[in-house]
């Protein structure tokens, strides 16, 4: 039998215009998921959709679709192409700001000589006719062309409600000036904030057909604005990538667009300018910065062999970089890649808000035809009726509730990158918020993942530290064993000032050690088998004897120095693992180390619960085990071997530097590779799920409270625009306040 053919899912993101609400939001949705094996994901604040879609459906018919449904729908621009997304946007952006001053030039008079009955001189009405008019067909042109457009599709969306307010509001008063008596010369109208009977003419409501498209297009161009601003942080990735860059070939340079850069050019990094691409210097020396691509503050001295990242800026000297990853894989790309998918995602909280958006509009429209019904059924005034009945189509507001999620996680996972940490989407976030325990790899996540030098202890009375060191240092450079390259590596990083002489009548013992002759004298550097002299041995504590492997250094036969080598703690793994149990996180260390260095890297971080020699199986049955016992597990890893148990637990967090399977098995990356992030990472996820359980209280209050205030009549249509689009403002600037977010670094003992 041959087997069925697998069905290939594919992704494609749509920009998707004339979205103003998430009822909006509610309808593209659901009409993409129509199509047979599609669903779609829509952002209101980016005004992007991610729809998920078999090989079959070809994009265009994606974007038939969204059209179908009343809106607009473009694909985006292929990667070698420039997407040209700021023009048009500055191009929109001047055209609400023209339209904005207009309005306003317009509406001020109307709603000054009807608030203020002290200034409304004789036919002072017909001039704010004349004035309104223009507001009620110009200035309101967007919102009624958008609900003829959601009424020829059966839907009604945010436009229809403003745009009904507008035509009931403006149409009542033509009918009033013209038939119902007020447009006799000399005719006064006091102002009032709730609405009132009329006593013998019929009263006009201008200010209400000008101020509500004024508060709305104000509220929607400082609302654009604001939602620009969340975000600012991708913005400022997509800035870091080079536009031209200096091939060196053959002794010369030319200038090349960075699009036609290829792995395995050698390019050259001048003081003050980005690397190009990710890469590995060649020759020069220098500083690169490395803040706004990793959130790591501190300048990084790199030179032959080390590894750079494309955005870094070179601090120092000139380089030449040969490129190991161009385009779509370098670490740049995958950090914008990573924060733009998380911005795309939906926290379980929003879409409950959009299933209530969808079906908010319809009820609030037949909540305006039942005032309506009632007041004129109840024997009221009929301008009062139409006066509540308008104030509820205006006050109602499902914008703030599209709003709420992503604004919010635009602006946190924007900061996230800028503090060196890459958010998977709101389920990364939400899973952050949430865990108890933390399962903690040592090697490369506690601890720095290579060989170093621990400590040097001398025998008092010696030929003291650095003269031993100096010796021990210039015998080693014979040796490629990695203790023998750590001790080369620390005495040249901690006396530059002196050169290592060279080393004669080398020789090697496999399990033993080395030695050879320096400046005449007989240098051994020996594993320690019988017992240490008493000074080395009483500075050796049973502790660092577990964690480091030590080793005897011996000058013409007399015991001088022990050096302590292995796997050193992080400096901020002390700080980090205290910040977690602040937070109240429970960590667990599991490893595949030996018992000893494993032991004693928990003694001296304070962790309690220790799982040595764990194979990759093992550990993600411990995670399997630990949820199992009821506790939200998030797992620290940065090998191969810490995959299985990154993709079981709740939440996976890979170190930065670590392998692809990690990263890619991972929710949550700590771009600069520093544990001490993690706390920042769980700080922000609280925050950013706080904040978006504000904005939707926020939402859900405010139409609880006015829509009920509108059906009784306490409501000036006016000041219910004004209150529709200050609902909306505040959730975008609440949402905003996490652009500023700082971690803060509580004290803690450091070593």
């Amino acid at each position: 039998m041959s087997a069925e053919p697998v069905a290939v899912v594919m992704t494609t993101d749509l920009t998707v215009g004339g979205m103003t609400c998430a009822a909006c939001v509610n309808r593209v949705e659901k009409k993409l998921a129509k199509l047979v094996g599609v669903t779609a994901t829509v952002n209101l604040a980016t005004g992007r959709a991610r729809v998920s879609h078999p090989a079959h459906v070809p994009p265009e018919e994606l974007v038939a679709t969204v059209e179908k449904a009343g809106y607009t729908a473009t694909l985006p621009a292929p990667p070698e192409q420039p997407e040209g997304g700021d023009e048009p946007e500055s191009v929109d952006t001047r055209r609400e700001r023209e339209r904005l001053t207009v309005t306003a030039l317009l509406a001020v008079p109307v709603l000054v000589l009807s608030m203020v009955p002290a200034w409304q001189f004789r036919n002072w009405q017909w001039l704010c006719f004349v004035l309104a008019a223009p507001v009620a067909v110009w200035s309101s042109w967007p919102f009624h062309v958008r609900a003829l457009r959601g009424l020829r599709h059966s839907t009604a969306t945010m436009d229809t409600l403003v745009s009904l307010g507008v035509v009931a509001s403006f149409s009542w008063s033509a009918y009033a000036l013209f038939l119902g008596g007020a447009g006799e010369p000399g005719m006064r109208m006091p102002f009032s904030l709730l609405p009132s009977a009329s006593e013998g003419a019929a009263h006009i409501y201008l200010e209400a057909a000008v101020g509500v498209p004024l508060f709305v297009l104000a509220g929607r161009f400082l609302e654009a604005r604001a939602r620009h601003g969340t975000g600012a942080a991708l913005r400022s990735l997509a800035q870091l990538a080079a536009k031209d860059v200096s091939v060196r070939e053959g002794g010369s340079e030319r200038l090349l667009p960075v699009e036609q850069l290829r792995t395995g050019h050698v390019f050259v990094v001048r003081p003050g300018e980005r690397v190009a691409t990710d890469g590995e210097v060649t020759e020069g020396s220098s500083a690169v910065d490395l803040s706004l691509v990793t959130g790591e503050s501190e300048p990084v001295e790199v030179g032959p062999g080390s590894a750079v990242v494309g955005g870094a800026v070179n601090a120092g000297g000139l380089l030449l970089v040969r490129a190991t990853a161009v385009g779509a894989d370098t670490q740049l790309a995958r950090i914008t890649k990573l924060v733009t998918d998380a911005q795309a995602g939906k926290a379980r909280a929003q879409r409950l808000a959009d299933a209530v958006a969808g079906v908010f509009v319809p009820v609030v429209l037949a909540l305006a035809v039942t005032v309506l019904g009632f007041w004129l059924g109840a024997g009221a005034d009929p301008q009062a009726a139409v006066t509540a009945c308008v104030a509820v189509l205006v006050v109602a507001c499902p914008c703030a509730l599209g709003l709420a999620t992503p604004t919010a996680l635009m602006a946190a996972t924007g900061r996230g990158a800028q503090l060196g940490v890459l958010v998977g989407g709101p389920q990364a976030l939400e899973s952050l918020q949430h865990i108890d325990t933390v399962v903690l790899d040592k090697t490369g996540t506690l601890t720095s993942g290579h060989m170093s030098v621990a400590r040097v202890t001398a025998v008092p009375g010696g030929l003291g530290r650095e003269t031993v060191l100096r010796l021990a240092g210039a015998v080693e450079q014979g040796s490629e064993h990695p203790l023998g390259r750590a001790i080369v590596a620390y005495a040249q990083r901690t006396l530059p000032e002196r050169p290592l002489p060279d080393v004669g009548e080398f020789s090697a013992e496999a399990g033993r050690g080395v030695r050879g002759r320096v400046e005449g004298r007989l240098v051994e550097v020996l594993a320690p088998d019988e017992e240490l002299p008493p000074a080395l041995a009483n500075a050796l504590p049973v502790a660092e004897a577990a964690a480091y492997t030590p080793v005897v250094v011996l000058v013409d036969g007399v015991a001088e120095a022990l050096i302590e080598v292995g796997d050193v703690v992080r400096p901020g793994s002390y700080r980090a693992v205290d910040r977690l149990r602040r937070l109240g996180v429970r960590p667990v260390l599991a490893t595949g180390d030996r018992e000893a260095p494993a032991r004693a890297v928990a003694s001296a971080l304070g962790i309690e619960e220790v799982h040595a020699r764990c194979t990759p199986d093992q550990k993600a049955a411990l995670v399997r085990e630990l949820r199992e016992d009821g506790h939200r597990v998030a797992v620290v890893g940065d090998g191969v071997n810490d995959a299985a148990a990154l993709a079981g637990a709740d939440l996976g967090i890979a170190m930065g530097g670590g392998t692809d399977a990690a990263i890619g098995a991972a929710d949550v990356t700590l771009v600069r590779g520093d544990i001490e992030a993690l706390g920042d990472a769980v700080r922000l996820a609280r925050r950013t799920l706080g904040t978006i359980r504000v904005n939707l209280l926020w939402a859900f209050g405010y139409n609880a409270v006015t829509v009920p205030l509108a059906m009784v009549g306490l409501l000036n249509p006016m000041v219910a625009a004004a209150a529709m689009s200050v609902s909306s403002l505040l959730v975008v600037g609440n949402s905003l306040r996490l652009r500023a977010w700082q971690p803060t670094r509580p004290r803690s003992r450091t070593r």
